[in-house]
C-alpha cells in the first residue's frame, strides 16, 4: 500500500530597494532558480529545464537521495516551478516513487510572495514494511517540512542578496 505525505510552505519577502525591478529580475530564470535552490546540486538542462539533487536524508538508517527534473515557467510577474519527473536512490528497488513539487514566486506591491507544495507517494521498501504506515507518513511529513524550511531559509537570504547584486550589476535604462 503506497504511502503519501506532503508539506506546504509560504514565503513573504518584503523588498524595499529597487522593488520596481523585481518583475525584470524574475525573468532572469536561470539566475533566480539558482538562487532559490542549492546551485551546487542544480544542473541547467536547457531553457526552463533543470535537474536537482534534493538534499540527502536518512529514513530509519537508510540514506535517501531524490533527484527531480524541474520545469520553470515565467508569466505575468510570476515564476512557477514544478516537478516533471523524479527518481529515488537509496531505498533499493522502489518502482512507484513520485515526487510532487509545485512552487510559485510572484511580485507583489510589498516585494515577493511564494508558496511551495512538496509531496511524495511511494510504497515502503521491504526494509521498512514492519514499521507502521502512520509512523512512516509522520516521518515523511516531517522530512518534507524540514526540506521546505531549509529552502525557505536559503531563499530569504540568497534571493535577496542575488537580487541586490543583480540590481548593482545591471544597467538601468
Amino acid at each position: 500500500m503506497p504511502l503519501a505525505f506532503e508539506a506546504r510552505q509560504k514565503l513573504d519577502l518584503p523588498v524595499k530597494s529597487n522593488a520596481d525591478r523585481l518583475y525584470d529580475y524574475l525573468l532572469q530564470q536561470e539566475r533566480v532558480v539558482g538562487a532559490m535552490l542549492d546551485s551546487k546540486k542544480l544542473t541547467f538542462l536547457g531553457p526552463g529545464s533543470y535537474r536537482y539533487n534534493v538534499t540527502s536524508f536518512k529514513v530509519f538508517q537508510l540514506e535517501v537521495n531524490p533527484v527531480v527534473s524541474i520545469t520553470a515557467v515565467n508569466s505575468e510577474g510570476q515564476l512557477r516551478m514544478y516537478a516533471t519527473d523524479s527518481e529515488l536512490d537509496g531505498l533499493g528497488l522502489v518502482d512507484d516513487f513520485e515526487l510532487t513539487l509545485d512552487a510559485t514566486l510572484e511580485v507583489t506591491e510589498q516585494g515577493l510572495e511564494g508558496e511551495a507544495l512538496l509531496g511524495v507517494t511511494v510504497s515502503p521498501p521491504p526494509l521498512l514494511k514492519l514499521i507502521p504506515p502512520q509512523v512512516l507518513e509522520s516521518t515523511g511529513h516531517s522530512i518534507l517540512s524540514t526540506i521546505l524550511l531549509g529552502i525557505k531559509a536559503r531563499v530569504q537570504k540568497q534571493l535577496v542578496d542575488d537580487f541586490t547584486n543583480w540590481c548593482e550589476g545591471s544597467i538601468v535604462s
